[in-house]
Formats: C-alpha cells, sequence, structure tokens
C-alpha cells in the first residue's frame, strides 16, 4: 500500500517539469479599442486560438480578452505614445473545444504600453500596441508575457477615440513551478529510500 501511495505522489509531482520554459500563445479577435489620455482598454475581442503544451486548439470563440493601460505619459492618441505600466489584462475561456471555462490569464502591464502609429504608402494609418504583462496563469502560478495588438486600418483619419482591432497576440510564459520541483526532487529520494528500506 505504501509503494502504492509513493507511486501516485511522484506521478502527481514530475509532470510539472515538463512546463518549464514553455509559453502559451493566445490569439484574439476583434473587438473594441477606446480611450482617451486616461488610458486605453479593450473590450468585446474574442478568443480565436491558443497554442501551448496541448497543441494548437482553435475556434470561431474560445473565451474573450479584455484589458485596460495606464494613463498616458508621453505623446499623443493621434500620433503615438506611451502609456503608464499598471490597468488590468485578462484572458478567459468559455469551455469551448476543450479550453477550461474561467480565467486563463489575469494581469497587468509591467512597463509603458507603446501606442505606435504607422503611415503607410497610401497615406493611411494602422495603430499598434504593445506592452510587457505580469501576473497568473489559471492554475495560480505567476508568470510574465507580452501582447501586441493591431488596429484596423483608421484610414487618412487619426484615432479619434476609439477603433476596432483587426487582431491580436499575447504570449505567456508558463514558469517552472520550481517549488513543486524541487517537491518531485525530495520524494524520488524518499521513493529510493524507502525501497532500500524495504528490501531490508
Amino acid at each position: 500500500m505504501k509503494k502504492l501511495v509513493l507511486l501516485a505522489v511522484l506521478a502527481l509531482a514530475l509532470p510539472t517539469a515538463v512546463f518549464a520554459g514553455s509559453s502559451i500563445d493566445y490569439t484574439n479577435s476583434g473587438g473594441t479599442l477606446s480611450g482617451s489620455n486616461s488610458g486605453l482598454s479593450l473590450s468585446g475581442s474574442v478568443l480565436i486560438a491558443v497554442n501551448g503544451n496541448g497543441g494548437l486548439i482553435t475556434g470561431s470563440d474560445l473565451g474573450s480578452m479584455s484589458f485596460e493601460t495606464g494613463a498616458l505619459t508621453s505623446g499623443s492618441l493621434q500620433t503615438g505614445g506611451t502609456f503608464a505600466s499598471g490597468g488590468w489584462f485578462t484572458i478567459t475561456g468559455n469551455g469551448s473545444n476543450g479550453i477550461p471555462t474561467g480565467t486563463l490569464f489575469t494581469g497587468t502591464f509591467s512597463g509603458p504600453v507603446t501606442w505606435t502609429m504607422i503611415t503607410l504608402s497610401n497615406g493611411t494609418h494602422n495603430y499598434t500596441l504593445t506592452g510587457s504583462l505580469t501576473g497568473t496563469i489559471g492554475s495560480g502560478y505567476s508568470t510574465v508575457g507580452s501582447t501586441v495588438q493591431l488596429t484596423v486600418n483608421t484610414g487618412k483619419g487619426f484615432f479619434n477615440g476609439c477603433t476596432k482591432i483587426s487582431s491580436g497576440d499575447t504570449n505567456v510564459v508558463v514558469p517552472e513551478p520550481g517549488s513543486l520541483s524541487l517537491l518531485g526532487t525530495g520524494l524520488i529520494a524518499m521513493g529510493g529510500m524507502i525501497r532500500r528500506k524495504l528490501k531490508a
């Protein structure tokens, strides 16, 4: 019985090392980006792909992504600028295609958020929002990540406080759960000691 319990505990502890150094990539589509000098916020954006250790999962609606940045610290909404760290960032799943229901990632912007205007050769404008993230993944592990959100072309006009998002990509590092790895190593050592004692 002791052997069975020990094997069960080891089986639970060892797989945690598999996730060390890996990442999960979340792709979102659509939604409305609105804002002022107080910050930018995204609402109504749909999660359409998740690519991680379990492979690529796609669908027309796997969940949602929303965020709010800190306040504008330099530049302007129209021509590009920088927003303060802080705010919040949330990715949720809705249970579709094997995606868990509930919060997949929650956190904040860990550094300045860059708002860049790109003028195309035809005189129209695209905007890109880029920022670093810190937070937790659904299993409760602390993690870091980054996001890039692309807007729909605004034509020859400038961002006027509201635009649509064409797509976005958020990459979250799956951290090595150090304490569980240490636990697994300790359990292996204990298992070896117990095995020797049982043989004696």
